[in-house]
């Protein structure tokens, strides 16, 4: 990452701090991996890139520590955490849970066109089966449509914070040979059990979808058969 390539500018709004803007785009910038796993991040790039002193830096940087999303050392400074086996598994356990009951939510309060939205992203990711980089945003953008069409802005909340570990997890699962065709099943399944009402098979579909990436993400990191 250069500072050319990601050159903004400070705050206007006065109601947004340096500290949460700096934050904000750092939390981005992980989430969208323009900062990988394990990679250094340096007070002093971060600073230019963004047009503001090192404080809110540090203090940004403080604050993602927290959340698990930087480690700080002596000795390389801030590094974008990696995740253990464990810590995967650990990860997988809440999506089910979170996710199953967004998909039984959105089952109950999904309007029409949240839930065409999502059969058109299924169509779009059929156009793009053998593209994995671009299957996984289409992957993305299918789950946080399940999201908002649950309409319960806590589990909402509880998602995103999700999504910023996931950030943490290298490459995707669509380099598993057969999980993107696997994957496009299971998420039909999933919309069409949002379309018909069910949200008991909508949840376990939810639950069963996030099972199986977890094995596919297993096998991706660390071997696992």
């Amino acid at each position: 990452m250069t500072t050319d390539t990601l050159k903004q500018a400070a705050p206007e709004n006065q109601g947004t701090s340096l500290g949460e803007f700096v934050l904000g785009r750092l939390r981005d910038a992980i989430r969208d991996r323009r900062y990988q796993p394990g990679q250094r991040i340096r007070e002093a790039e971060v600073a230019q890139w963004l047009g503001v002193s090192r404080t809110p830096v540090r203090e940004a940087f403080r604050r993602l520590q927290a959340d698990g999303l930087l480690v700080l050392t002596p000795w390389r400074g801030a590094q974008v955490a990696e995740l253990g086996r464990q810590q995967v598994v650990e990860l997988y356990a809440m999506r089910q849970a979170l996710e199953g009951t967004a998909a039984g939510l959105a089952a109950e309060h999904a309007s029409a066109a949240e839930v065409d939205l999502l059969f058109d992203l299924i169509e779009q990711d059929q156009a793009a089966q053998g593209e994995p980089n671009r299957l996984a945003e289409i992957n993305r953008r299918f789950h946080e449509a399940v999201y908002g069409a649950a309409h319960n802005r806590y589990l909402l909340e509880a998602l995103n914070a999700l999504d910023d570990s996931l950030a943490l997890l290298k490459s995707t699962t669509y380099e598993v040979p057969g999980r993107a065709e696997a994957a496009r099943q299971e998420h039909i399944g999933i919309a069409e059990a949002i379309r018909r009402r069910d949200s008991e098979t909508a949840e376990q579909a939810a639950r069963a979808h996030i099972s199986t990436a977890e094995k596919a993400r297993l096998k991706l990191l660390f071997g696992d058969d």
